[in-house]
């Protein structure tokens, strides 16, 4: 995938023809990650393609919140949309009320384990509204690549593994072999992080409990346990 992303080929194939059966109105994609899913790009070489395309780019949770009115708007839901943001952008404030009080804990956001990804976009957004502070992150900007050895010299309390598109079960087995400096939990990425969607705010009612347990009920969502730890 790195190769052909540098060569600058496309990692997906579009049925012209199915697309032309179907005849939409309006084809939604995005241009954040041309890894995650098709961008704009792939999307208007389909020849049979008489639609409008709408390419959502969020890179904050503000622009997530956002993107959900735009959706809304262009397919004449506003009221609907509205809802559905609002809903998100307050249980993420509720957290971060719940948990203002306490020192922000170190963490790190693993979007990918080998080599491990320092998280990027809305993530650093996400633990700092859990009450924690991403030792690496940096909100807004692309995820990028790092050591574990950086990782290990950042002295995080809490590794989360959420790596880009894969579930708990996944990463637990990605990571079986591995070593970690400190308390590991893997959780739902394709689920509850790696999405720009609503759902981000169960994201962060999660990294709240694991961050501060004292405060925060646990919302249920699925969290494996790491044991493995780097001895040096």
């Amino acid at each position: 995938m790195r190769e052909a992303v540098l060569d600058g080929r496309s990692l997906y194939a579009l049925d012209d023809a199915l697309i032309g059966d179907l005849r939409p109105d309006l084809v939604i994609t995005q241009d954040l990650c041309h890894v995650c899913a098709v961008s704009s790009e792939d999307v208007t070489r389909v020849r049979s393609l008489d639609a409008d395309v709408l390419a959502l780019d969020p890179r904050t949770l503000a622009e997530v919140a956002e993107s959900v009115r735009v959706v809304a708007r262009r397919l004449g839901v506003e009221d609907r949309g509205e809802a559905v943001a609002g809903e998100m952008e307050a249980r993420i404030a509720a957290t971060a009320a719940a948990v203002a009080g306490a020192a922000p804990v170190p963490a790190f956001i693993a979007e990918w384990l080998d080599p491990p990804f320092a998280a990027g976009h809305w993530l650093p957004e996400m633990v700092a509204a859990a009450g924690g502070r991403d030792v690496l992150g940096q909100a807004g900007q692309p995820s990028f690549p790092t050591t574990w050895d950086e990782v290990f010299a950042a002295a995080p309390d809490v590794i989360v593994a959420a790596a880009c598109g894969f579930d708990a079960h996944r990463i637990a087995v990605e990571a079986r072999a591995m070593e970690f400096p400190c308390r590991t939990v893997a959780v739902d990425a394709n689920a509850h992080y790696s999405r720009p969607a609503p759902r981000l705010a169960d994201g962060v009612e999660q990294l709240a409990y694991l961050l501060h347990p004292d405060l925060v009920p646990d919302p249920g969502l699925p969290a494996i346990e790491l044991a493995h730890t780097w001895t040096r």
